[in-house]
């Protein structure tokens, strides 16, 4: 019998929707944002030292000591990681080589910087990393300014950590030189 009845449950045609349903450049921001903003974190990172060494560059000059050459030499590095951290949270390519260089120089500062160092360069050189530092990753953002990445609870708790260990490592820099 095939007569229409108004109370048999609907007959419906169930098709998978597919995993993600925006474009290919949505696809590769949502892949990488993560990562993105962790590469971002080291310019802030980079740019928290520079002012650090800033600080102690002048307080160098104001000491009964008076240690130029040593206050030159902080005020030059802090140039430079504050031109590194610029890049960093720009993205821009060109930071690889600067960034790589001195974060191997800094896998010498045991065990702090080691660590620090080591997740830095595993960063920028992962395979994510290349993405996200590369060329055409700038176009990829450009085309998606909606992506956002939302922080969870342990991102801002590592950041936290890792801030106190610097802003404490600075201050015992401070503390030494008077």
């Amino acid at each position: 019998m095939d007569t229409f009845s108004p109370y048999a449950p609907p007959v419906a045609v169930l098709v998978d929707a597919p995993e993600f349903t925006g474009s290919e450049h949505e696809a590769v921001r949502q892949a990488h944002i993560r990562h993105e903003i962790q590469i971002k974190s080291i310019g802030a990172l980079y740019y928290f030292a520079g002012v650090m060494l800033v600080i102690a560059g002048v307080g160098s000059f104001a000491t009964e000591r008076r240690m130029e050459m040593l206050g030159i030499g902080f005020l030059g590095l802090s140039v430079l990681l504050i031109c590194l951290g610029h890049g960093f949270r720009r993205l821009r390519p060109w930071v690889r080589i600067p960034g790589g260089v001195l974060s191997a120089i800094g896998l010498f500062a045991i065990p702090v910087g080691t660590l620090i160092h080591t997740w830095i360069l595993y960063l920028m050189f992962c395979e994510k990393g290349r993405v996200v530092l590369g060329p055409d990753y700038q176009a990829v953002i450009a085309a998606t300014p909606k992506v956002r990445y939302r922080r969870t609870v342990g991102d801002w708790i590592a950041t936290g950590i890792v801030f106190g260990v610097l802003a404490l490592v600075v201050i015992g820099l401070l503390v030494s030189m008077v």
